[in-house]
């Protein structure tokens, strides 16, 4: 097993500055190469607090501000402008990126593209629903409008 340092947000294994154990294949050939963590040391131990530092920065605080952003998000559908061809079906895809941007467009609290999830990459036009991860406990329902450009 291999203890590592979190350096970003990881889907079942912990938040940016949590020091984890995993198999050591799965950290040598998938986190680190991705900069998704760093190998434990007690040197790099002292970089845990600054990089808990910078995400408390950027969280959302408290569970009821939490419940609030959430609500406005749900409040509002969000478009999303595409080049697509006559079937209607997008030159790409809709990245997590052109959501945050579309979503900040809208008016809402800014949301790191991070914390997006899309179930299935967004190919055509249409009316999809993302999550969007705003606290431990509470996630928003976002209705995203993808529209031709």
């Amino acid at each position: 097993m291999a203890k590592i340092i979190l350096t970003h947000e990881v889907t079942g294994l912990g938040a940016p500055g949590d020091v984890v154990e995993v198999k050591d294949g799965y950290a040598r050939n998938y986190l680190i190469p991705r900069s998704l963590a760093t190998p434990w040391s007690k040197g790099a131990e002292k970089d845990v607090t600054a990089i808990r530092r910078a995400r408390k920065a950027r969280e959302i605080a408290t569970l009821d501000e939490a419940k609030a952003v959430r609500d406005s998000l749900q409040a509002n559908v969000v478009t999303v402008s595409a080049t697509s061809g006559e079937s209607g079906r997008l030159f790409g895809a809709v990245t997590t990126a052109e959501i945050a941007d579309a979503i900040k467009a809208a008016g809402a609290p800014s949301v790191d593209k991070r914390k997006i999830e899309v179930a299935q990459a967004i190919k055509s036009l249409g009316e999809y629903t993302v999550q969007v991860r705003l606290h431990p406990e509470v996630s928003a329902k976002v209705t995203v409008k993808v529209v031709a450009a």
